[in-house]
This record gives structure tokens, sequence and C-alpha cells, in this order.
């Protein structure tokens, strides 16, 4: 075992949406970028001097998101953004007059430049490019149909990312049961299936396994050792859903028109097939951003902005910008796509963003910090306990960002690719399992979570509250985990 006590440099944070914001990943996570700019004078904040209380604001914004819509739902629906904003303030106000308003700026910037704009404009990309396909035909939502349909998005999720897989299926999934009286757990299953442990095959499918990937882990290493864990549950998962989908379509079927007799089977076909294409092309703009390093970029307040983040970017928008020019705007209205949810996203989470700040800094403390007995508990006798990074690693998965809590686990381990992939595969996968499969806990767990959540509701689909959501994960999910647990990490 190596130092278990985290790198403190500041990775950049993806908040666990499948591609999103690795131009921030790959150049501001490394470990040399961040000595030189503490080197060249750059402010650097220690999560050593910060307690709990620090961690406030980004509770309030949790608590915000789960209890308002319940409490205050029309006041919540008009000024979310708002409220948002609230706290954002909350955190940053307090925080420069009592670092100063360097370290303020440093930090708003780097959340900013590093983090929050790859995030939003990757996601703003796979929102409007995933928008533009439409699945025509006729879509009858049957339990096989269903089911058939989970599976797929479940196997795409590690192909184009769970973000990529969850925007482009969605809609029709929806469609397809606009017919049903009882469509939520469709939905809800959707995102535990498609949003999260889908993700778990290769780099492409989850930022943690992109980090561990660009950290030395082989890119197929996932595949092998992730395998059987989201067989196991993915395959529970998608029986359990096919039996209470039976039973519900049994008590009810709905009403539609082809069942009813009222119209043919039409054909099922894609417009707006070029967006494909362009989802091809996103991935191969995140991979640039990945593999290419060219050592240029910008400084900005201390903060460099690689040259290969630019270019992401500009190349994101880009195609963002052809999505909308080749795909007809009456197929988009036919899609019922509106920029209601990515605006939505957009705000919600610039202040899970910024508010989320002093609790990363705490954790990658260490046993140190404020949360040191977090980081303690996996490791017993110098030597690390799988089960305990399993649940560790995927219950703070389940709050905060994945993707700094994969590398912060990751370094308690050893921080060696090598080692961890061979003698300590277990704990590894332990590590990578937890941070993948959680995100289906809550809906802020995975952004593609609140985006499907979103899509639903504006839909017609009559979501369940944050803490309702949350009854449907632990009741199913942590049985599951148990059981893998037991399986695989004992």
């Amino acid at each position: 075992m190596t130092d278990a006590r985290p790198t403190r440099h500041r990775p950049a944070r993806s908040l666990t949406v499948p591609l999103a914001a690795l131009a921030g990943l790959t150049a501001a996570g490394l470990p040399g970028l961040a000595l030189a700019a503490e080197a060249a004078g750059a402010p650097h904040l220690d999560g050593h001097d910060l307690n709990v209380f620090w961690v406030i604001p980004f509770v309030g914004i949790l608590l915000s998101i789960a209890l308002m819509p319940l409490l205050a739902p029309s006041f919540w629906h008009h000024h979310f953004g708002k409220v948002a904003a609230g706290w954002a303030i909350a955190f940053l106000l307090p925080f420069a007059l009592t670092f100063g308003a360097g370290l303020a700026t440093y930090e708003l910037l780097h959340t900013l430049l590093l983090e929050y704009i790859p995030f939003i404009v990757l996601l703003t990309a796979l929102f409007t490019v995933a928008g533009g396909v439409r699945i025509c035909g006729t879509l009858v939502g049957t339990p096989l149909a269903n089911t058939l349909g989970l599976g797929l998005g479940t196997l795409l999720a590690s192909l184009m990312g769970t973000t990529g897989a969850s925007m482009l299926l969605i809609r029709p999934l929806i469609r397809a049961n606009e017919h049903r009286r009882h469509k939520v757990h469709t939905v809800v299953f959707f995102i535990f299936l498609v949003s999260n442990v889908g993700g778990s095959l290769t780099p492409l499918g989850d930022p943690p396994l992109f980090l561990g990937f660009l950290k030395g882990v082989s890119f197929f290493w996932p595949t092998v050792h992730l395998f059987w864990p989201m067989v196991l549950v993915s395959g529970c998962l998608l029986a359990i859903y096919f039996l209470v989908d039976l039973y519900l379509h049994t008590k009810d079927p709905g009403k539609h028109p082809l069942i009813e007799g009222v119209h043919e089977r039409e054909p099922v076909r894609i417009e707006g097939a070029v967006n494909l294409l362009l989802l091809v092309a996103i991935v191969g703009a995140v991979l640039l951003s990945g593999v290419w390093h060219p050592g240029a970029g910008i400084e900005i307040y201390h903060i460099h902005v690689p040259l290969e983040t630019i270019v992401s970017n500009l190349l994101l928008l880009g195609i963002t910008g052809l999505s909308l020019k080749l795909t007809s705007a009456h197929s988009r209205r036919l899609n019922a796509f509106t920029w209601g949810p990515i605006l939505e996203v957009a705000k919600l989470f610039a202040a899970i963003f910024l508010t989320i700040i002093p609790a990363i800094a705490i954790l990658r403390a260490g046993t140190d910090g404020a949360l040191g007995a977090i980081i303690a508990a996996v490791n017993q006798d110098g030597q690390p306990v799988p089960a305990a990074y399993f649940w560790a690693a995927g219950l703070l998965s389940s709050f905060l960002d994945n993707a700094p809590t994969y590398l912060i686990f990751f370094n308690t381990a050893g921080g060696d690719a090598q080692v961890l992939m061979t003698d300590l595969a277990v704990t590894l996968a332990a590590i990578s399992a937890g941070a993948v499969f959680m995100g289906a806990n809550t809906y802020i767990g995975n952004a593609p979570n609140f985006m499907v959540k979103a899509i639903a509701e504006e839909r017609g689909v009559a979501m369940p509250s944050f803490f309702g959501y949350m009854l449907w994960s632990f009741g199913i999910l942590v049985p599951l985990f148990v059981l893998v647990t037991w399986v695989f990490f004992l």
C-alpha cells in the first residue's frame, strides 16, 4: 500500500454525466498540471481547513430539489432558478469573506471554465442531437417490447454513454406507453438501467471509468471485471420490471389505437437519421480531448484551459448547430422537443457545481479531513476492504460527483493502476461498480437521471418526488447491491 491520503490536486467534476466534462477531467485532473499551477502561485483550497458547516449550501440545494416541488410546487416551478442562485451565493459570499476574493474567484473560474462549461456544452449537444432522432411508426408498449427496449438501452449505454443512450431512447419509450395508465415504473427502471447500470462496461459509458482509463486502467478492464456484476444487476432488474409491467398491463392495458383496431400498424422508421452520425461525432469529440494533449492552451487567472478542451467544446457546439440545421423543425415538434429540460438542468446544476466544491475538498483531505471517518472505514490493518469500498464509493456517488469520488478511493487504495488491475482487482472492481451502479440511487446521482425525469414530466408522466424516487431505488436497488456485495466483494 502506498500513502492512503488522496492527492490534494483538484480534479474536474463531471457530475456523473457519461462522457460529460471529460475535457476538464483529462487535463485539469492530472496531478502535474495542478502542481504546476500551484508552483506558479495559483490559489489553493486545502480541505483540511474546512469544517462540515461548509457543506450546508450543498445540502440546502439538495433539500430544495427534494422538498420544494412537494411543499411549494407553484413557487418552485416559477422560481427554481432563483432558489438555486441563492444557495450558490450562500456558499460563494461567505467563502470569499473567509478565504479571500482571490481564492473565491479562482474556484469560481475553475469550476466554470474546466467543469461547468464542458458539462453543459456536452449535455446540450447530446440533448439536441438525440432530440432530433424521431422513431416513427407504430410503437406499442407491451411488457415484452418494453423489456426488450430497456435491455437494448442498457447495452447501448456502454457504447455511447448513459446520457447519449438515455436521450436517444426516452422519448420513443414514453410515446410507446402513452396509452398506458401505469408508466411511472417504466421511466424509473429506465433510469436504473439505461442511465446508470448500463454504462459500466467501457470507459465510454461513465466518467469514472474514463478517468480510470486516463490513470492507466486498460480500456477493456471494466468489460472483463464488471461484466458479471453488471449482468447480475441488469438481469435482475429486467426480470423484476417484466413481472411488474406484466401485472400492471394485465390489470389495465390501456387503449391504444392499434389495440382498439382504429389504426393499422405503421412500419417503424427513423426521421433525422443524420443525428445518429452526429452522436458518433460527439463521442469522437470527447475522446479527442482524452487522447490528444498538445500541451498548449490559454491561462485565465492561474487556470490553464487546455487546447484540447477548447477544441472539444467548439466541436460540440458545431455539432449542436449542425443538428439544428439538418433536422426538420416540424420533426422536432412532433418529437415533443423543447428546451425546458436542458434549461432546468443548467440552472440547478450550476448551483450544485459550486456548492459541491467544499464537499469534494473535505473528502480529498483524506482521514485528516472533517469526513475522515468515511475514508478510514474502507481499510482494515492497512489493507483495502472491497465491500467497504463498494458501499463508500457508491453511497457518496449517490449524492456527490462520481468522478472525483472514484478518484479519491482510487488513490486511497494505492493509486497504482497496474497493482489495482492485478493484485487489487477486486478492490478496483468494487470502486468502479459502486461509482457507476449507485448513481441510480437518487435523481442527482447522475445527470441523465434528472434529464429523464424532466422530459418525462414534460410529457405528462407524474414522476415521484425526490424522496419518492428513493423509495423505489432503495427498495429495489439496495437489496440487489447487497447481493452483489455477497457474490463479488466479500
